[in-house]
């Protein structure tokens, strides 16, 4: 039976008699020899790397926490089959952390003159655009004693969207959004509410809303019921200054703000509203504006993708002046920011009034709820002194929240998880009161 790669060179080696070594060089050099030429011939048996055809094809883009798989087409035009590994390179961020030399690396076997596919299965730890680096190739001769290597350039982008986590609650949200619009007959008044419909009158309806013309037409009384307006414009701002780096959870401050932000436009863009969004610290990150309702959420999610919190301070009169030009009529501002004292007192208070005389304005921020937990911290005099530093912090928040209170603001603070839905609710009653 016939021996190849590695069993026939060392039969080969084995079958050389042993007087031919005993006078010392002659047999050495024999042996060195058959070697020699064993790896030059695997070496010129092996596919050359440089002339293989590479290209690429799979996802564009995922959600952060999802797979993506990007295929390598490798075309073989040589006359050798190739016999490879294959490591195709990307960022660290790309795996979850020991999962990269798996998921990198393939071994190929590709006929003289085809093609051969391998997949690199992606799951990205970050948000942002992810771009491949460069693709090793590694080519064995048919013994695997040598080896060509080379590296391909094989351009590919793969954009790590927001995972928008908070769109759970939207059904529930939606349910109240079809309550305020007249689908279910519950009564909203408020001025800037539109006329919908009659209905019979039922115990614990609002006097006040009793239609008498109507009434006395028919042998019931006839209660005028209202609906939302429509067609009303939401600027949302995000702070992406220094303080929406700092860290909540496992996630920066920016992160949760992002995923209130999606809810609210899914919510407002069911509601017939306009959704714009503008990114901002010492100048403009991202603008999304004229959006129809349908194309606004993957707008913002695409937009939104690449954006990482700045270590700068805020600029707050650009972001008021660039928020005013942004939304040239009545709308809601939501500014997604923080209720530190210090940055608030200093920079976006002294200019609320240019903000509140033409819009409504909402401020939402993102709580830490590690500070309740200090708050509740007893037992020894570390946790004390713990409590009562998370009791002032706690304190001059608030005391923030009802300065801007005064100047008429909503305020929503809330933990990372509870963010999103607060936010909602805080339209939805702004909707309900005919606010906007």
């Amino acid at each position: 039976m016939a021996l190849t790669g590695r069993a026939a060179l060392l039969a080969a080696l084995g079958s050389i008699p042993v007087g031919i070594l005993d006078p010392g060089w002659t047999g050495i050099l024999a042996v060195n020899g058959s070697l020699a030429l064993a790896c030059a011939c695997d070496f010129a048996l092996a596919a050359p790397v440089r002339r293989l055809a590479l290209t690429r094809s799979g996802d564009t883009s995922t959600r952060l926490g999802e797979t993506a798989d990007v295929t390598l087409t490798i075309t073989n035009p040589s006359r050798r089959p190739l016999r490879a590994q294959l490591r195709d390179a990307w960022p660290p961020s790309s795996w979850q952390p020991g999962t990269e030399i798996e998921a990198s690396r393939h071994r190929l076997t590709i006929p003289p003159g085809e093609r051969g596919r391998a997949t690199t299965r992606l799951r990205p730890t970050r948000r942002g655009d992810r771009r491949a680096d460069r693709v090793t190739i590694r080519s064995y001769g048919p013994l695997g004693l040598f080896s060509r290597q080379g590296t391909h350039k094989v351009p590919w982008s793969l954009r790590i969207l927001p995972p928008f986590t908070s769109r759970k609650h939207l059904p529930s949200k939606l349910a109240r959004l079809r309550e305020l619009d007249g689908r279910t007959s519950v009564l909203t008044r408020g001025e800037g509410t539109e006329f919908d419909s009659l209905r019979e009158y039922v115990p614990g309806d609002d006097t006040r809303s009793i239609d008498w013309r109507a009434t006395a037409r028919q042998s019931t009384v006839a209660v005028r019921t209202w609906r939302p307006e429509r067609d009303r414009h939401i600027l949302l701002v995000l702070d992406t200054g220094r303080t929406s780096a700092g860290r909540v959870g496992d996630a920066p401050r920016l992160d949760a703000s992002m995923d209130a932000a999606l809810l609210l436009t899914a919510l407002a863009s069911r509601a017939g509203d306009r959704v714009a969004l503008l990114a901002y610290d010492r100048r403009v990150r991202a603008l999304v504006q004229g959006r129809s309702a349908g194309d606004v959420l993957p707008a913002l999610v695409n937009a939104m993708a690449p954006l990482e919190p700045e270590l700068v301070e805020t600029d707050a009169r650009g972001l008021t002046a660039t928020a005013l030009r942004t939304a040239p009529r009545r709308s809601l501002i939501v500014l997604l920011t923080a209720l530190d004292a210090a940055p608030m007192e200093q920079g976006l208070l002294p200019l609320l009034p240019q903000l509140t005389q033409r819009h409504t304005v909402l401020v939402a921020s993102v709580a830490d709820p590690h500070i309740a937990r200090m708050g509740k911290a007893r037992g020894n005099a570390e946790a004390v002194y713990e409590a009562a530093a998370a009791a002032q912090a706690q304190s001059e928040r608030e005391h923030t929240a009802e300065q801007l209170r005064r100047h008429g603001v909503t305020v929503v603070d809330a933990s990372p998880e509870d963010l999103a839905p607060a936010l909602a609710d805080a339209y939805l009653a702004l909707k309900t009161a005919g606010l906007l």
